[in-house]
């Protein structure tokens, strides 16, 4: 029998091609096209009182100049509010191009398509915009002070205010032996993927047909905006996604102002037109994320067992809102974690500002609510005095409370009910991986070396796999090759293997033999896209569906042709055989001949099906309920999110004069279910652990006052590089397979990312004996913090 390839550490098949230069993004699509540069904002707040065009007009090499009064119908209509809500009362989008009014740095306002993009930016240089200033909201304290409004027609700056609740929490605390009051920052910040925002269109006008390449986490979603805005029909436009460097939630949004634009120009023109967005322009005109506000209130007994926990944030979501509260949702419903919290409410207002508008960002939402958490358990411990891994321990969900519900409401309208998972062995492996029970015997060695270090972990759950679904379509080819389609898309995270390692399992053919594509809208029409760590829940699951279908019809078609019973047969190495027999054989091409009777013998697999007599010869050759060809096709549809978890722990040193912050050692205990591919698993926690080391450390959107953005640039933007991540990072796996899905799978492309700040956070706070309650933290903020600590601890007699 072939081996089994699900769980083992199979080589990345796209890494090849890629290192060695051979991908294609869509940059690299070279149709000949027109160039087209936007006019942003350089202000946070303002009318616009008149665009002046006129020098533009005669510039050589210059097709259009497009202001909001160029355009017209669903076009001119403000961009959708792709996830309402029934608590986003005051839901906000802008236009393709701005009407009146611009409300942060960065906003589109008009666009020129010329030649190259040379002569697009002169002439973008060229455009003159009157503007009357208003006064700009930046923060959140500015915005819930409301003096200012971003949005005239929207009270105090509030989206949405939200309340979720099971139990009375406000009773719990009252009730409880000790109580705490807690308050925790998390400053926005932003993912910044190699390559940028992205989009090439081609117009056929003899066929009426729209092609786009768009670098985008979903094309199916790309495609329906698109149809929608141009008054096209749905079977009008094809999107395809080219390889994509970095998506981290950024490309989940749709569709951008350039997408739409684009695509307009080339039906227009009747040209290919591209748009390549530059860094600065992913600054300040894409998205950002993270930053919130939080007021804890929490009661608790002597074991440090939860008794009540009513948490009260505040969620900047920028200017506008086109992809509702998903960020604000998770950190609600996620922030409870793997424990058993007692009475649970929580509220939060989602609040305008004059900032670049906020999606999703690896993690979405979940690094602040699992900050929030672990930062609380911490404090409780130190209130009693007590181990922190001990105050954990009590309040965690034990292995036969599953499924458990918390009685909330998810960001997919469904239950926040937890599927599996064994957190106690959790908190021993972790316990184990840092040697937690001995470090007082380590922070004593290194003290006697004049060296100051601390430990810390966090824990969370992840809702993963969130629907409404996935499809996948599978096709035998009578080479014996297998052409896999899924409508999600690609970018980094090893599809193309992970799903081959799927079909090859199931259909029992060679790895090698199995060819993934993904985000193309020719190849799979519907589809929901890559986000919220869903591929291999949703699309992995919707291929070992198609590929036991297709299986079905070759075992069908084999056992005809065989003449055995279908429950005889095994298929090895892409060969059907009679067990126990296997010179009684038939090759899946040929079989895949046998399914599509054409009569002609064009190739080595139709000769070879002329030996076979398939079915019975009064009845036709494709039977009324069947069709030709070897293919299976399904989708999948879960009744929920799965719920992967794990933990993080972390052990750092700073530095007593310079109060440099270094990690020594980082440590990962992850549940995702059945894994796949440990090395992929293992990969995409690498990366995660790398940002949430960005935003525990460097990674911050620094704006002034006024709206302006002042570090939008790579020299300016700090991000870890090599020398800021841990050489190695041990990584345990536990596997809890999730009763949700045919494979048991859960998901893990955000595993790495959520516990950073918290982890890293109670490390330092360890280390230096003083609380922090505010990520991301540099050196000079804890030089500064050690001195208002000092000052706050000096008693009167020492300052005499």
């Amino acid at each position: 029998m072939s081996t089994k390839l699900m769980g083992e550490a199979v080589q990345r098949v796209e890494d090849d091609r890629l290192v060695r230069g051979g991908g294609q993004y869509v940059d690299d699509i070279d149709l000949g096209a027109l160039h087209l540069a936007v006019v942003r904002s350089p202000h946070a707040h303002a009318r616009i009182r008149s665009i002046d065009v006129d020098a533009v007009l005669d510039i050589e090499g210059v097709h259009a100049v497009w202001t909001y009064d160029d355009l017209d119908g669903a076009m001119a209509e403000p961009l959708p509010l792709l996830i309402p809500h029934p608590t986003l009362t005051h839901g906000r989008t802008q236009y393709a191009l701005a009407r009146d009014e611009v409300n942060y740095v960065g906003e589109a306002i008009a666009i020129v398509v010329a030649d190259d993009r040379y002569v697009a930016e002169d002439a973008v240089g060229r455009v003159v915009v009157d503007f009357e200033l208003l006064p700009a909201v930046v923060g959140v304290e500015a915005a819930r002070a409301a003096e200012n409004l971003v949005h005239d027609d929207v009270p105090g700056n509030i989206a949405a205010r939200s309340v979720q609740q099971n139990g009375d929490a406000e009773a719990g605390i009252k009730a409880a032996p000790h109580s705490l009051s807690l308050d925790f920052d998390i400053e926005r910040s932003a993912c910044m993927p190699m390559e940028g925002r992205g989009v090439t269109a081609r117009w056929d006008t003899a066929n009426g047909r729209l092609q786009v390449w768009t670098s985008t986490q979903t094309s199916t979603g790309v495609r329906a905006a698109v149809a929608a805005k141009l008054g096209l029909d749905l079977l009008q436009v094809d999107v395809i996604t080219p390889d994509v460097g970095g998506g981290f939630g950024v490309k989940i949004n749709h569709p951008w102002p350039e997408e739409l634009l684009v695509s307009l120009a080339a039906q227009r023109l009747g040209r290919p037109v591209k748009f390549t967005e530059d860094r600065r322009e992913h600054f300040i005109s894409s998205a950002h994320e993270r930053a919130q506000l939080h007021h804890v209130d929490v009661g608790f007994d002597d074991e440090g067992r939860l008794l009540g926990l009513d948490v009260r944030f505040w969620h900047d979501h920028g200017a506008y809102t086109p992809y509702g509260l998903i960020v604000p949702i998770n950190a609600s419903t996620q922030l409870v974690g793997p424990y058993k919290t007692g009475p649970y409410r929580v509220t939060f207002d989602s609040l305008y500002t004059n900032t670049v508008i906020v999606t999703p960002y690896r993690g979405a939402g979940r690094p602040q609510g699992c900050f929030v958490m672990e930062r609380t358990m911490d404090a409780i411990a130190a209130y009693l005095g007590k181990d922190r891994a001990d105050v954990r321990e009590v309040n965690l969900i034990q292995p036969d409370e599953f499924p458990y519900d918390h009685g909330l409401v998810f960001q997919d309208g469904r239950e926040t009910i937890y599927d599996s998972g064994d957190f106690p062995t959790m908190l021993q492996k972790i316990k184990t991986l840092v040697s937690w029970d001995d470090f007082e015997s380590y922070r004593a060695e290194m003290a006697a070396q004049g060296r100051r270090v601390g430990i810390g972990l966090a824990a969370y759950v992840e809702g993963t796999g969130a629907g409404p679904y996935e499809g996948a379509h599978v096709n035998i080819e009578s080479s014996g090759k297998v052409k896999v389609a899924t409508g999600l898309t690609s970018q980094g995270q090893g599809h193309q293997t992970a799903f081959a390692q799927i079909v090859a399992d199931e259909l029992g053919v060679p790895f090698e033999d199995v060819e993934i594509t993904t985000g193309d809208t020719r190849r799979m029409a519907y589809a929901v896209g890559t986000f919220a760590s869903r591929a291999a829940v949703m699309s992995g699951s919707a291929i070992h569906l198609a590929a036991k279908r297709a299986k079905e019809k070759v075992l069908r078609l084999a056992s005809d042709a065989l003449e055995a019973d279908p429950e005889d047969l095994q298929i090895v190495d892409g060969v059907v055989s009679v067990k126990g027999s296997p010179g009684t054989s038939i090759s899946l091409g040929t079989v895949a001949v046998l399914s599509n009777p054409l009569r002609y013998a064009f190739d080595e697999a139709s000769k070879a099906a002329t030996q076979f007599s398939v079915g019975d010869a009064s009845k036709p050759p494709v039977a009324e309920d069947d069709e030709p060809g070897l293919e299976g096709k399904d989708f999948y549809s879960p009744v929920r999110s799965t719920f992967a978890s794990g933990m993080h722990a972390v052990i750092v040193e700073t530095d007593p004069d310079t109060a440099e912050i270094t990690i020594l050692k980082y440590a990962v205990v992850h549940d995702c279910g059945t894994v796949i591919n440990p090395m992929i698993v293992e990969g995409q926690i690498h990366g995660g652990v790398a940002q949430g080391i960005g935003g525990a450390l460097y990674e911050k959107m620094a704006y002034d006052e006024s709206g302006q953005l002042l570090n939008a640039s790579f020299m300016d933007f700090l991000m870890p590089y090599v020398t800021e991540v841990p050489d190695s990072i041990d990584i345990d796996h536990l596997e809890t397979p999730s009763p949700l899905n045919p494979l048991g799978i859960k998901g893990a492309g955000e595993a790495g990312v959520i516990p950073g700040s918290a982890a890293i956070a109670a490390a330092i706070e360890d280390a230096e004996g003083l609380p922090i309650t505010a990520m991301p933290i540099s050196p000079s903020e804890l030089f500064e913090l050690r001195a208002q600590h000092a000052v706050a601890t000096t008693t009167p007699e020492e300052t005499r």
